[in-house]
């Protein structure tokens, strides 16, 4: 069985505003998968959520920050900076702040891809 190719250029815009806050621009995707880039302003801190299904993988890109994660046996808060990337299982809660002076900007990779805003729910955050 052949794919569909896809391919997509990062738009100037965001296309959508993430449930944590931050803005969204869609990258490629297929069957199993979605891509996107999340961009944090200087000095803003994400909505607390947790996932129902979906998991993601984060890669940073620009900025530096803190990325809080939560499951029923862990909790951590990370220093991210451009090259770090990290898992985030679904249903586990998260937030993220900007902390430096430039924009907070990651790659996330959903699995399986994105079902919609109903995915995300709001949860208690660390800030």
């Amino acid at each position: 069985m052949t794919g569909e190719f896809i391919t997509r250029e990062l738009n100037e815009e965001p296309d959508a505003t993430a449930p944590d806050g931050s803005d969204v621009r869609i990258l490629a995707s297929s069957s199993r998968g979605s891509m996107a880039h999340f961009e944090l302003p200087p000095g803003h801190v994400s909505k607390a959520v947790a996932h129902r299904t979906v998991e993601e993988l984060w890669f940073i890109t620009c900025g530096q920050g803190r990325f809080w994660r939560k499951n029923e046996t862990t909790e951590e808060t990370i220093e991210v900076y451009p090259g770090i990337s990290f898992s985030v299982p679904a249903g586990t809660h998260f937030q993220f702040r900007n902390d430096g002076e430039e924009p907070l900007e990651a790659i996330g990779v959903t699995m399986p891809p994105w079902p919609g805003n109903d995915e995300a729910q709001e949860v208690p955050g660390l800030w």
